[in-house]
């Protein structure tokens, strides 16, 4: 089934367009009905309307409360007919009034493994720490930052002396590999939570798997076309 997908943004939008790529190259089945970007002037916005997707800026300034914006934002993502949101690069915290309108339909990519390292500095913060290996998470979102069941994750090393750029860019690469995935795994339906309530389990797909990237590991491993 085609994935009726919004996607929030404040920013360059790579992440929203790695999903058009995968759209159009027909690795995820997802029909993106609405951008909803809260900063005049991002380049997210010239990205969705050189994608031919409607794109509605509305500035959160413009809003008495975070929990006003927020009615406004998922009005207008059920009007669009989406029952699926992507935070792409969107630089708020979602209200429980968001959230109860889209349960367990709200999904985020993270610069970091989490647990560790949340917040808008993940990438910075474990290379600061030194860790050997870092990488990204694609997770459910909930009312707590950075905090909701993880659906995949991208390990890369962290090499030693490397400038934060070209880190953030490795880790940026498999971004864009691993969330339009995750999005075709919940277009497939075969994304579960366990008995304990806290994890997700996925269920076994027909698509053939594809190679593994030297120097990458992936859990769930990346399917053809990812």
């Amino acid at each position: 089934m085609s994935l009726k997908l919004a996607v929030l943004a404040s920013g360059s939008g790579t992440n929203f367009q790695a999903m058009v790529d995968a759209v159009r190259r027909g690795a995820l089945d997802a029909d993106i009905r609405l951008v909803i970007c809260n900063r005049p002037g991002a380049k997210v916005i010239e990205r969705a309307k050189a994608a031919g997707i409607i794109c509605a800026v509305m500035d959160h300034k413009l809003w008495p409360s975070r929990e006003a914006y927020d009615l406004a934002v998922a009005d207008a993502i059920l009007k669009s007919g989406a029952d699926t949101v992507a935070l792409a690069g969107y630089m708020r915290m979602l209200t429980a009034g968001f959230l109860n309108a889209f349960p367990h339909r709200v999904v985020n990519v993270h610069p970091a493994l989490l647990p560790s390292f949340p917040g808008i500095h993940g990438a910075a913060d474990a290379q600061a720490w030194g860790v050997k290996i870092t990488g990204c998470t694609v997770h459910l979102v909930d009312e707590i930052m950075d905090h909701g069941e993880v659906i995949i994750q991208a390990a890369v090393p962290a090499i030693a002396g490397e400038p934060l750029d070209d880190l953030q860019s490795r880790i940026h690469a498999q971004e864009h590999r691993i969330y339009p995935q995750a999005l075709q795994w919940l277009a497939e339906n075969r994304i579960k939570m366990d008995d304990d309530g806290r994890s997700l389990h996925l269920l076994p797909g027909s698509r053939p798997l594809a190679a593994p990237a030297p120097g990458v590991l992936v859990s769930p491993p990346l399917e053809e076309g990812f």
